[in-house]
C-alpha cells in the first residue's frame, strides 16, 4: 500500500511539473485604443510553442464612431437629415474574436521585445437607427475576416509589461439581417437585389486599422 501511495504521489508531482512547464511563458493581456471607434481587447498568448512560433487567441469590443451612413436614403430622406433635426439617433457595436499564429522577433533591446501575428477573424456587427416613439430598425451581420499586425512590449516590473498593438483587419461581405421594433424582420444575402441599399445604410468594418496599448502579465 505504501508503495502504491508513493507511486501515486510521485506521478502527481511529475504531472504537476509537466503542467506548470507547459504553461510557462503564457501571456494574458488587456489593451485599449482605436479600431474604427473606441476599442478594447483581451488576449491569451502562448509564445514559443515551436521555436519562435506561438498561438494567440483574442476577443475585442468596439463602440464604432459611425453606425448608420448619414448620406444613405431608403426612399424617405437621408438618415443624416433625420439625425440633424433630432428625430433620430444611432448606436452600434462590433464584437470580434481572432486566432493568430505568432512569430517572436526576440529581444530588440533590454526589456523590449516584438512579435508578429496573423490569422483569422470572426466579427459580429450591429447597428440601430432609433426614431423614438416612431420605432427603430436594427441591422446585424456576422462576417469572417483576416488580420495581421505586430505587438511590442516593454517590461516594467517583474512579469508585468506595457504592450502596444498595431495591426490591420479585413472583413468580407455577408448576409445582413434587418429587424424593426414592430416585430418585422428580413435578411438580405449578398446577391439579393436590395442588398446594395442596406449595405450602404449599415456601417460595419471592411478594412480596419487598429492601434491599442495596455498591459500584459507573463506566467
Amino acid at each position: 500500500m505504501k508503495k502504491i501511495l508513493m507511486t501515486a504521489v510521485v506521478a502527481g508531482m511529475m504531472t504537476g511539473a509537466a503542467g506548470a512547464q507547459s504553461l510557462s511563458g503564457v501571456e494574458l493581456g488587456l489593451t485599449g485604443g482605436y479600431a474604427g471607434g473606441l476599442s478594447g481587447s483581451v488576449f491569451v498568448h502562448s509564445p514559443n510553442l515551436l521555436g519562435p512560433v506561438g498561438v494567440k487567441v483574442s476577443a475585442s469590443y468596439t463602440n464604432p464612431s459611425d453606425s448608420i451612413n448619414d448620406s444613405s436614403d431608403l426612399g424617405v430622406g437621408t438618415f443624416g437629415s433625420y439625425k440633424a433635426s433630432g428625430a433620430a439617433t444611432e448606436n452600434g457595436s462590433h464584437v470580434t474574436v481572432g486566432v493568430d499564429g505568432t512569430y517572436s522577433l526576440g529581444e530588440l533591446a533590454p526589456g523590449a521585445d516584438a512579435t508578429l501575428y496573423a490569422g483569422g477573424r470572426y466579427g459580429m456587427f450591429k447597428a440601430t437607427e432609433d426614431y423614438g416613439a416612431s420605432g427603430s430598425t436594427t441591422y446585424n451581420a456576422s462576417s469572417f475576416g483576416i488580420g495581421a499586425g505586430v505587438m511590442a512590449s516593454y517590461a516594467i516590473a517583474g512579469n508585468l509589461s506595457i504592450v502596444g498593438d498595431l495591426g490591420v483587419e479585413q472583413y468580407f461581405k455577408s448576409t445582413i439581417g434587418v429587424s424593426n421594433s414592430n416585430g418585422a424582420s428580413d435578411s438580405f444575402a449578398t446577391d439579393d437585389a436590395g442588398y446594395a441599399a442596406i449595405d450602404n445604410r449599415f456601417v460595419r468594418p471592411g478594412t480596419v486599422f487598429k492601434a491599442r496599448i495596455g498591459l500584459k502579465v507573463t506566467y
